[in-house]
Parts: structure tokens; C-alpha cells; sequence
């Protein structure tokens, strides 16, 4: 139980530190505490982690419900697709503290139609590609609080290592030249603070549970520098969970998570369609197929959503990934 006390410890506080901003809705499926699966060791050493995410955002959603129209002369985007491979290296030098840092590669198209006419006919799609590094984030952990080590607070540092502001241009259509929308660009141009904090308790032989919650905004950012004017929203994630621990090869756990987003701001922000909260209901199970190497996969399914403005939204994510103490 001690060992899967430590396990659950490090992996609550590395559940923090998933990509939050940068994406083109309110919360679109990173609000999931994955790694909070992985069932890592707090014992003093090194880790390495690995994740692929992939949402499909291919519906359109306005306040709690999904709407098959904007109003005119606001934009009618069509489909946005993300996925994200984000490679982590940890490192805890004792039981109560841990280093870490993750470098996300965003791999991303979109599609729009432009601003909405209903005296006209709907455009050609203007569409845009990209793949290019992300905002790397960087995390110092303390979870020396008390002797079973679950309890935790995080203190970090997103940094903009990824292109932002106008770098991704759409390549046809009628926006084709024109820069896509700065919270859809691969980085966001801005320094962010990262705050959190995590619990983990066993309640029985078998069942564990975990709860963990996040702050992150932005304290530098490029308000007022020509071609850079975006600041992006603050965002809170509240996370809890669910595992089943009676075999210690195979994990299923549940997870419900909660994600508050402010409206981002300045010139190049889409100040109305940016701020939103959703719920998602998440399964998944882990797997330990060696005896350092762990293997996790996760979909996550909105329960509830109320996003201002006229928002792309996803049916359904999915996380996959793994981690192996080195």
C-alpha cells in the first residue's frame, strides 16, 4: 500500500503539468489528469514520458447546447484537428521533491468559411496546417508535507518556445496569405504561471482515490507590440479520480474533470468565442507491460459545456502514453 501511495503522489503532481493553453475552444480535452494513471514510483531517480493526444474538433457549440449556425458577420469555422506528442523527463532527487519538464510537438489543420453571410453563399474553405514545437513548461514539486508523501503543491513556469501571434498563415482558400487566430497557432507567445496542487487517499484494499486542481496565467505577454497583441485567457482545472488497484497489471480508473477558461485578450484575440467551462466523464485503464515501463490510454467525453460565443468543440478525445523509470 506504501508503494502505491508514492506511486499515486508523483503522479498527482505530474498530472499537472499537461498543456492547457493554446487551443481553439474553452477546455477541449486537456483537462484530463492522465498521468495521474501511470502509477509512478516517488522514490529518488529519473523518468521519462511519452503522450499522444488527439482531438477531433468537429462540432459547434454555443452556450450548453450544440447549434448549426453562427449569426452574421461572425465566423463560421468548420473543423479543427489536433494532436499532440509531448515527450517529459522527471526528475526527484528525494521523496519530497520533483523536477520536471515537457515539450509538447503540435501537429494541427483548420478549416473556416470566414465570416458568416446569409444573403450570400458559403465561401470555399480557407484551411491552414502546421507542425512545429510548443510551449514548453517546465514544474518544481513539494510533497514532503506529510510522511506518506500525498499531499503536494506545484510551482512552474510555461515559457513561449512556440511560434505565436502571426507565424501560421492560412495556405488557400480566401484567407489564404492572412495569419490563422492566435489561440490556434502552435505557442502563445506569453509567460505563464503554473499553480497547483494535489490529494490522494486510499479508501479500501482495492480503491484509490485522487483529486488534484490547477491554476495557470499569464504574467509577461505581448500586449502592445505590433504584430503581437494576445494575451491568452486564465484557465482552472479541478480533477478527481477513481482507481481499481486489486491487480496491479491492469488499472482502470475514472476520472470526472472540470475546466474553467477566461476570455483571451488583446488585438489578436477572438475576445468572444475563447472563454467557456465544461465537464468530461474520462475512462481509461493502465497497464504495466515491464517492470519500469507503464502504458495508459484514456477517452474523455463532455458531459456539459457552457462556452460563450460560437466555439469548435470535440465528441470525444483521445490519450495514449507511457512512462519508464530510468
Amino acid at each position: 500500500m506504501q508503494s502505491s501511495i508514492n506511486r499515486l503522489a508523483l503522479a498527482g503532481l505530474l498530472s499537472l503539468i499537461v498543456p492547457v493553453s493554446g487551443w481553439a475552444c474553452a477546455t477541449c480535452g486537456c483537462t484530463l489528469s492522465a498521468d495521474a494513471a501511470m502509477g509512478y514510483s516517488a522514490s529518488a531517480g529519473w523518468r521519462a514520458n511519452f503522450e499522444y493526444d488527439y482531438l477531433n474538433q468537429d462540432q459547434l457549440r454555443s452556450g450548453t447546447s450544440t447549434v448549426s449556425g453562427v449569426p452574421d458577420g461572425h465566423e463560421l469555422e468548420y473543423d479543427t484537428l489536433n494532436r499532440y506528442l509531448t515527450v517529459g523527463l522527471g526528475y526527484s532527487p528525494s521523496a519530497n521533491w520533483s523536477f520536471d519538464v515537457r515539450v509538447p510537438y503540435v501537429i494541427r489543420a483548420h478549416s473556416t468559411y470566414g465570416n458568416f453571410d446569409s444573403t450570400q453563399p458559403l465561401p470555399d474553405l480557407s484551411n491552414s496546417r502546421s507542425s512545429s514545437l510548443g510551449d514548453l513548461k517546465l514544474i518544481a514539486s513539494y510533497q514532503g508535507f506529510l510522511p506518506t508523501h500525498n499531499l503536494g503543491l506545484q510551482l512552474g513556469l510555461k515559457l513561449p518556445t512556440g511560434q505565436y501571434g502571426t507565424a501560421v498563415n492560412f495556405y488557400d482558400g480566401p484567407n489564404a496569405g492572412t495569419p490563422l487566430d492566435a489561440s490556434l497557432q502552435p505557442g502563445t507567445g506569453s509567460i505563464d504561471v503554473i499553480v497547483g496542487a494535489y490529494y490522494y487517499q486510499p479508501i479500501s484494499q482495492d480503491f484509490d482515490v485522487f483529486a488534484n486542481a490547477q491554476f495557470q496565467g499569464a504574467v509577461q505577454h505581448r500586449l502592445d507590440q505590433p504584430g503581437n497583441d494576445y494575451r491568452p485567457g486564465n484557465a482552472m482545472t479541478l480533477s478527481a479520480g477513481l482507481r481499481y488497484e486489486a491487480n496491479p497489471q491492469w488499472v482502470p480508473q475514472l476520472q470526472l474533470n472540470l475546466s474553467h477558461k477566461d476570455a483571451d485578450q488583446g488585438a489578436l484575440a477572438d475576445v468572444p468565442d475563447t472563454a467557456g467551462t465544461v465537464a468530461y466523464l474520462s475512462p481509461g485503464l493502465t497497464a504495466r507491460v515491464l517492470h519500469n515501463l507503464h502504458v495508459y490510454g484514456f477517452v474523455q467525453l463532455p458531459i456539459a459545456s457552457n462556452l460563450s460565443g460560437d466555439q469548435l468543440f470535440p465528441h470525444w478525445t483521445l490519450s495514449v502514453g507511457a512512462s519508464y523509470v530510468l
